[in-house]
């Protein structure tokens, strides 16, 4: 096993299946729960490796059952519609202290194919046109700081729509480089902080789940939000992103959000 604590998100557990997250993984409210990117990666890093060779992973949803602790985990995956061409297989994120499921994926696959009707556009703007900037204090480290953000339009400490390029700092688990569709799940689950409308020191804005429809598996290190929140008039948003890498658009995105006053 690793023993160096910032150098992935994850290390590996005695079980095959068994994962303990590193620091890195922290959420920017607390140090002793996650951000929603890491084990949104680990997860459908499963889904992925349940799938044959000849399919590819066309919607991932993740249903957020309780906050996600830095403790030890497992993941169980199932094939709930088995199939050659089309299939629906399933990713479990047990927290294992508590003996409870704390986040669970599903994920629609469909035939691989070089030949569809698409075409891709870059999106006009590369990462090294984006400015990084601070993000507001009192925010905890961990996840925040093993990513590299070069915002384009917008900011993190400016309420409404941003455009940002992510790009993970670190592997997903040592040894084994972040790329593709678990690269872009670890950064997607950052649009409703991307976009955020309110004042972060007023209000909550949680999602429950993240929901992504994805085109073509994304290349390259970095992946960009065009991110956008809406609110209703009761505690119920919706963060929105079209997700592109240097090639053009790669997914679209949706994030139902619990908003509520800030306690204290």
């Amino acid at each position: 096993m690793k023993s160096d604590p910032e150098g992935s998100f994850y290390l590996p557990a005695d079980d095959p299946d068994s994962w303990l997250p590193t620091p890195a993984t922290a959420g920017p409210w607390s140090d002793s729960a996650q951000h929603g990117g890491p084990p949104s990666a680990l997860l459908t890093r499963a889904l992925a490796r349940a799938l044959g060779a000849e399919q590819v992973l066309a919607r991932i949803s993740i249903d957020l059952l309780g906050p996600v602790p830095l403790g030890p985990l497992r993941v169980a995956t199932a094939a709930l519609r088995p199939g050659r061409r089309v299939s629906l297989v399933e990713a479990t994120l047990h927290d294992e202290t508590a003996g409870r499921p704390c986040a669970v994926a599903r994920a629609w696959a469909l035939p691989r194919s070089d030949s569809g009707p698409g075409t891709t556009t870059p999106p006009g703007h590369a990462p090294t046109q984006g400015r990084t900037t601070s993000f507001p204090e009192g925010w905890s480290p961990g996840y925040i700081d093993h990513v590299d953000w070069h915002w384009v339009a917008g900011s993190v400490g400016r309420p409404g729509p941003a455009t940002v390029w992510m790009r993970p700092r670190v592997p997903l688990l040592p040894d084994e480089p972040l790329t593709g569709f678990p690269m872009l799940m670890a950064c997607v689950d950052s649009a409703s902080g991307v976009s955020a409308v309110l004042d972060l020191r007023e209000w909550t804005f949680m999602n429950t789940e993240l929901t992504v429809h994805l085109l073509r598996e994304p290349v390259g290190e970095w992946v960009c939000l065009d991110a956008e929140t809406t609110l209703g008039p009761s505690a119920v948003g919706v963060a929105t992103s079209v997700v592109h890498d240097e090639l053009g658009i790669v997914a679209r995105s949706a994030q139902t959000l619990m908003v509520v006053p800030r306690e204290g």
